[in-house]
Parts: structure tokens; sequence; C-alpha cells
């Protein structure tokens, strides 16, 4: 039974693309009556393409979408109470204002005095009364943002779609308008769905975000929840500024990362594997002898309302935000208190991905031998005949095409290199996400193979940067079903 509370439901929703592309998968998310949400996340993350299928622009692959307890996954756009307002305005450059908003409510064959009636409420609400004669080539690109959203206001929409609409505006015009939509969303009380990939807009004008990444919900929550009890470190990353840490439990609320010992209030067992996630503005600069830490100023920037001062403590380095200044070369000490300490169990990264047995009996990846693997060692009771094939413990000759190997690396076992026509390189892949971790980077690698890779590397590679991936056999583990 539906949720009375919930005006839309997406329910296990997916869209793969005709060339495999998985653009979203299993995405699933409630939407109350009223309620502000933000689609929030890089480009590409699948934002606007959940956007379109809500709006009915396209189908999904899979799952379903309710509008108040109904299907309506495949009806099309016209025949769903849902307005989209664009970040190119679409508007037509032949007709004035009030042509412009108007253009709707004549398609549906609208009375004249009820037209003027509404296009004149919806000038009033979008601050541009008086307007309607105005040519829209006239107009300022934060002018026009307000006929776009009153051409989609106008016809009463339910749910009102909004895709980057503020892109194309500049810094102060953009500010501007995020509050004019947010006292418009609170004065009209109907649903917005936004998509943004700026977290401050996000923070500002959302009662729910949706942070995504490589089409999957990473985190659903209000902007407090999602700024300060961050799931993974993808969110921690992406919205704000974090300094993110490995680290372990040491004792009850006790915590050893970026070389000390600190309580926290998050209460995680002893000897648990945990990234640590300091915002900047909750590390205080004090004396050397004071802090958890100490380490050296390495660089201090002035951003207008604060000090961003970046200290070297040992092999880390460390982001803080304070409204007192430092000097390159001070040896300060670093404190935080237990409650500016978020910690998170460490997620699992190990790369896990199949390998092929050839005819021959031998390991290859991606077409290429893995030598020196012993298959006698990886498959219990094997062993070479004297013709060097693979057998079993009864002598029968094993099919490769019946047994599965899978090996397993660590991200900090695999190289990256720029040198794509290296013989040692098994496969390639491109940069798609990296998180800072104060020692070293974590990078995520999209391969030709659809096959992620995590690696760590001390080194800053570009984001989209095309590297070859050395994958060291002695590091991997195997593992094999039949």
């Amino acid at each position: 039974m539906a949720n009375s509370e919930n005006i839309i439901e997406l329910k296990h929703i997916s869209r793969t693309f005709d060339d495999g592309f998985a653009a979203v998968s299993d995405f699933n998310l409630e939407v109350k009556r009223g309620e502000f949400v933000t689609f929030l996340g890089p480009s590409g993350c699948g934002k606007t393409t959940t956007l379109r299928m809500i709006a009915g622009f396209d189908m999904p692959t899979e799952g379903d979408i309710l509008l108040n307890g109904k299907d309506i996954s495949k009806l099309p756009p016209n025949e769903r109470p849902i307005n989209t307002v664009f970040q190119r305005y679409a508007l037509f450059p032949h007709m004035n204002i009030f042509d412009n908003i108007a253009f709707g409510l004549r398609q549906k064959k609208t009375p004249k005095d009820e037209i003027r009636k509404k296009v004149k409420k919806v000038l009033e609400l979008v601050d541009l009364e008086g307007f309607e004669k105005r040519s829209v080539s006239t107009l300022s690109g934060g002018q026009q943002q307000r006929v776009a959203i009153a051409r989609a206001l106008v016809n009463e929409p339910e749910i009102l779609l909004l895709d980057e609409p503020l892109g194309a505006l500049d810094l102060k015009m953009r500010k501007e308008m995020q509050l004019e939509l947010k006292a418009m969303h609170d004065e009209l009380g109907i649903t917005f769905i936004y998509v943004t990939h700026d977290q401050e807009e996000a923070l500002t004008m959302s009662d729910k975000i949706v942070v995504m990444s490589e089409g999957k919900i990473q985190q659903i929550g209000t902007p407090e929840d999602i700024y300060n009890e961050p799931q993974n470190a993808f969110v921690a990353d992406f919205i704000g500024e974090s300094n993110i840490f490995n680290g372990i439990m040491t004792g009850k609320m006790q915590a050893r990362f970026a070389g000390g010992h600190f309580t926290c209030v998050d209460d995680v067992a002893e000897g648990t594997q945990i990234t640590a996630v300091v915002r900047p503005e909750d590390i205080e600069i004090v004396a050397p002898s004071e802090g958890q830490i100490r380490g050296k100023v390495i660089s201090v920037i002035f951003k207008g309302i604060h000090y961003e001062i970046t200290v070297a403590s040992g092999r880390y380095e460390v982001v803080i935000q304070s409204t007192k200044s430092a000097k390159v070369g001070d040896l300060v000490g670093m404190k935080v208190e237990p409650d500016g300490i978020h910690i998170m169990i460490a997620e699992d990264h190990t790369n896990v991905f199949e390998v092929d047995m050839n005819k021959n009996h031998r390991l290859e990846f991606n077409g290429k031998r893995l030598h020196n693997t012993s298959l006698t060692q990886i498959i219990p009771g094997s062993r070479r005949n004297e013709n060097g094939e693979l057998v079993d413990g009864h002598g029968e000759v094993i099919d490769p095409e019946k047994i599965h190997v899978t090996a397993a690396i660590e991200p900090q076992d695999i190289r990256m290199t720029d040198d794509i026509d290296d013989e040692n390189v098994l496969v390639e892949g491109t940069i798609s996400n990296l998180i800072y971790k104060g020692d070293h980077y974590s990078y995520v690698l999209n391969t030709d193979l659809g096959q992620d890779f995590i690696v760590d590397d001390e080194y800053l590679w570009n984001m989209d940067d095309r590297v070859g991936l050395i994958l060291p056999v002695e590091k991997m583990r195997f593992s094999v079903k039949k």
C-alpha cells in the first residue's frame, strides 16, 4: 500500500543504455508531498537521467515510478502532472514574456480570462509584474530564468523538476536565485526535485539531499546529516572540505589516525579499521606541546572569512580553516575535540576480478598471461601429467571451461603508469574519482573491461587521465570455484 505522505516513489529504478552503460542502478527513493529534494553529485553520476525518468522523457530499464501510489513508468510526459525547468531555458525568442508563460495554458485550451489571471499571479511570484510585453531577448539571465520558472509554475504542476537551473548564471545572481527559489517553494508548497553538482547550493536549499556517484545512491539525508554524518569517504570528500584518514580503533571511543591518538564520540569496537573524517574548521591550532599531533605550516591562503592553513605532520597533510593566521615554517600543535571527529568503519576496497584459464591450463587476464602462477597450488589436489596437462586427483584432465578462478589484490599493491605500452600493464583505465586521504590518494579507475579498480597512490593524477595498471602476480590471491 502506498504511503499517502509520499507524492512520488522510485522503486529499484535502473537505466541501462544500448551500449551496456548503466547510467542509474537500483535507485530507491521516497519523496514526501511538498518536499524540496536535491540530487547532488559530479557530472555523469546519473542525476539528470533520474530526473528525466521522473519527467517521462526517458523510460527506466527496470523498476517502477509511483505517483500518488499509481505506476506512471510508461506514461508520456504530457500525461504527468510534472513540469521541468532546464539549464537552457528554451524560451521562445519570437514571443513576449506573457505569451511564453501562457503557451502551455493555450495548448490546453484554457479560457482567456483564466490565462490572464494565472499569468499575472505567477509574474508577481517571480517578481516580474509589468514585464508582460517585454521581449525575452531584452532580459538578463536571471530574468530569463524567472520566466522559465513562471512558465512551468503556471501549469500548477504537482511536482516541479529543476535540472541545473542556475548553472548559466554568475555567482552573485546564482546566490540570489537560490534564496528566491527557496522562498517560492515555501510559498507554493509544491514538491521541488532539483539537480545540481554544487554542494553549497544543495546545502542551502534542500529539505533532503540524495548524494549520487556512478549511477548509485551514496547517501540520503538532511543537509545537516550529509555534512556532519557522511556515510562513506566519497560523501565526506564531495560535501565541503574534509581531512580523511585511514586509522584504527585503539580502545573505547579511542582512535589512532594521522600519527596521533584521539578521543571520539563514536563507539566502534577496538581493533576495527576505520576512516576518520575531520572538517578543517574543527581543528584548532595550539602550541606544539598542547596538540594531539604537531607539524610544520607549509601553506597559508587567505580566503576572505578565514585562512586555509596546510600543515605537514610526518607523512600526512592536514588542512585547517581558522580566523587566525599562521606563518609558513611555524611549528604548531593541532587539537580536535571528540565531537569534531566522525568515525566510519573502513570500506573493503580489495579489488576482486575474474581471470581466465586458457586451453593450455595457464591463467590469463585481459588476454595476457599471468606468469609465475601455479594452478597446482591454486586448485587443491591437482597436478600436471606427463603431457603438461592439469589433472585432478583421479588423473582426469580438468576442463578449463568448468573452472572459475578469481583473483584479489589490494589497492596499495597496484601501480599506475602513463606508459600504456609497458609490457607489465595488464589493463588500461580512466580515472573517474579521487579522494585525498592525508598521506595518499585513493583513485577509482574505469577500465575497458567494465571492471572498476581502486588504486592507492601517493602521487596526484588528474581526473580523466588515461593510465595503465600494473598488477603484480605475486601480490594476487587466487580462489577457485568449480
